[in-house]
This record gives C-alpha cells, structure tokens and sequence, in this order.
C-alpha cells in the first residue's frame, strides 16, 4: 500500500494525531473537518451557515492539495450537532456539489471537537486537477 499524507497551510492543521487527509492509490479520505477558519482556532461564525461553508471550503482546499476537486468526491459523511439544522446546512452544501452531488450520509453526534455544529468527512478520486480555478480533469 502506497500511503500519501495530506497537508495544507489552507486548511486547519490537525488538532490531533490525525491527517487533514491520506491518499491511496486514486482515493483521498479526509479528516472530518469543521467550520475553523486556516491558521486561527476560531470557527467562521457560530451559526450553522458559516460553520458549513468554512468547512466546505476547508475540504476543497484539502482536496485540491491532494490532486483532486470537489467534482470528484464520491462520498461525504455529515455530522450535525443538532439535526434540525440539517436544512440550513443543506442549503450551503449544495452550492458546493451542483451537478451530480456525492453519495452521502447525515447523523446528529451527540457532540463534536471544539463545540463545532458540523463536521464533513468525505471520500473522493484524484484527478491530478491543475490548480483552485477548477477541475479540469474528466
């Protein structure tokens, strides 16, 4: 098995012993990652909306440094702190997966690191993408 380890300044360092991500072979399995804003350990904001967006865009950060892109995940698990913000939450995740959204799952955890209201983890092909201004792999 040919393990890479992930990391990027653009994304919040690990708070653990843990990667932001591993790839093995053509796969890249992330963290769970939150709605901490890179090189801080303060959350975008303290509502749903935010965390979600900061997180997302944590994610695609890690992904890019990864040689992939948000088109390519395959599959995203979301963890809420309350599951009656799931339609706030959903409302953002969309804009990140407009066409041919990943397979996913959603649970409430009953808490999570640093009192986040989310956490995504996802799974996703590289593609050896060039750069942040899109995926231009097929």
């Amino acid at each position: 098995m040919d393990k890479q380890v992930i990391a990027t300044g653009n994304a919040p360092a690990a708070i653990g012993p843990y990667s932001q991500a591993i790839r093995v072979g053509d796969l890249i399995f992330t963290a769970g990652q939150g709605g901490l804003v890179p090189g801080t350990k303060e959350f975008a904001g303290s509502d749903i909306a935010s965390q979600t967006r900061q997180t997302m865009q944590n994610i695609k950060a890690i992904l890019e440094a990864a040689g992939s892109c948000m088109d390519h995940v395959i599959k995203s698990t979301v963890f809420l702190q309350d599951i009656k913000e799931f339609a706030a939450m959903n409302e953002v995740y969309a804009e990140f997966f407009a066409k041919d959204p990943p397979a996913r799952s959603t649970v409430q955890a009953a808490a999570l690191p640093l009192g986040a209201r989310v956490e995504i983890e996802v799974v996703a092909e590289a593609c050896d993408c060039e750069g942040p201004e899109g995926c231009t792999c097929v």
